[in-house]
């Protein structure tokens, strides 16, 4: 028996002396907490990776603290309005990474950065125009790993807008990093429970970085959202929804894969057995999001939300610009569509390296993938 464990109670108490606080606000975090430290507990093995594991928890236990110490501290923070954030949705692997990338070289555009989701608290000791060195130390990070095999995958850094995963995790919510959501009995439960929490701690930490480093409208980007369409549209009453298509088998392939390596990286290889239960449980996790989601964004108006296919996209990316912009009756002016065909020309598909993928690998066959996906294969943008 491994002697690293995953105590809540020990976790929270080094967390509060480490950060020199008490307070980690709405105590609502405590349940997913629970049963996030209890699936860690039950399905990483290795002590090299429990260590792994049970230091990013505290780390996030720690920003949650500082996190809550800075509207206790700037209770004006609680005034910033959300307008219209722009939210981009769908499969994943759908174009959805480089169509929020591309919608994001437009100056209107607030993207949620890497660097700034993983250190969301204010650095207040900083002197006017100095460089925060938390984000210098994730540039570096990214530039030193530029080669890995996960940048081919999933591309990121210092500057690049990031999924909001990243940042929902110090709510001890959401769907982690993308390996944990597989695993019971934090699977169940985030099927099961009610995520009002979760977004109403979202808006707010989005609060906190507009504070600090405000932008003209949101630019926000995660397959999970499908999952809580009613949440998100009850924080976000005006937000535009960019929902990407794609025909099924190219998705569940390559999101099996991404998972496998974040699983690899994060708690350890996997042998046949396991990669082939991890193709069934990446289908099925996503189709089931699909699901839900097609069934919840029928409470919504037309007006807020716009379909593309990714063949389209990829085929015309302007065009798919163009119809987002017309849609929500935004201004596609001389100098967002210049920095957007400047983006388009410097970021060519492939430009970090091809990512390698394939169905049998994962136990899966094309017919499984199409009877499982059944429900969706008639819609007309795939």
């Amino acid at each position: 028996m491994s002697e690293i464990d995953f105590a809540s109670a020990a976790l929270i108490d080094e967390a509060q002396a480490q950060a020199g606080l008490e307070d980690f606000g709405d105590a609502r975090f405590h349940e997913g907490l629970e049963v996030l430290l209890e699936t860690l507990d039950r399905h990483v093995k290795d002590d090299e990776f429990r260590a792994k594991q049970r230091e990013m928890q505290l780390n996030r236990l720690v920003t949650r603290l500082q996190i809550q110490a800075a509207f206790s501290a700037h209770p004006e923070i609680e005034a910033e309005d959300i307008l219209r954030p722009m939210v981009v949705t769908g499969l994943p692997r759908s174009g959805t990474s480089a169509l929020f990338n591309l919608l994001d070289a437009d100056p209107d555009a607030r993207g949620l950065l890497m660097w700034e989701a993983v250190f969301p608290q204010p650095n207040e000791e900083l002197a006017p125009g100095e460089i925060d060195p938390r984000y210098s130390m994730i540039k570096d990070y990214f530039e030193e790993n530029r080669d890995a095999d996960f940048q081919k995958i999933h591309f990121s850094s210092a500057d690049t807008p990031e999924e909001c995963c990243v940042l929902q995790v110090y709510s001890f919510d959401g769907v982690q990093t993308g390996w944990e959501i597989l695993l019971e009995p934090y699977c169940s439960w985030f099927k099961q429970h009610d995520m009002s929490f979760l977004y109403e701690e979202h808006r707010r930490h989005l609060q906190l970085l507009q504070w600090q480093r405000p932008g003209t409208r949101w630019l926000l980007k995660a397959p999970a959202h499908m999952w809580a369409l009613p949440q998100l549209a009850a924080v976000f009453p005006d937000l535009c929804l960019v929902w990407g298509h794609r025909e099924p088998l190219a998705v569940t392939a390559s999101i099996a894969s991404m998972t496998e390596a974040l699983h690899i990286m994060n708690a350890g290889a996997l042998d046949e057995a396991q990669t082939h239960a991890l193709g069934r449980g990446v289908m099925d996790w996503y189709a089931s999001s699909l699901e839900r989601g097609l069934r919840d964004r029928e409470a919504l108006p037309a007006s807020a939300i716009f379909d593309y296919g990714f063949d389209d996209f990829v085929a015309d990316p302007r065009a798919t610009i163009e119809g987002i912009y017309s849609h929500f009756g935004l201004p596609l002016g001389a100098a967002t569509e210049a920095a957007l065909l400047e983006h388009m020309a410097e970021n060519a598909k492939g430009k970090h390296g091809k990512h390698e993928y394939d169905l049998a690998h994962f136990g899966l066959s094309e017919a499984l993938v199409h009877e499982r996906f059944k429900f969706y294969m008639d819609n007309p943008l795939i």
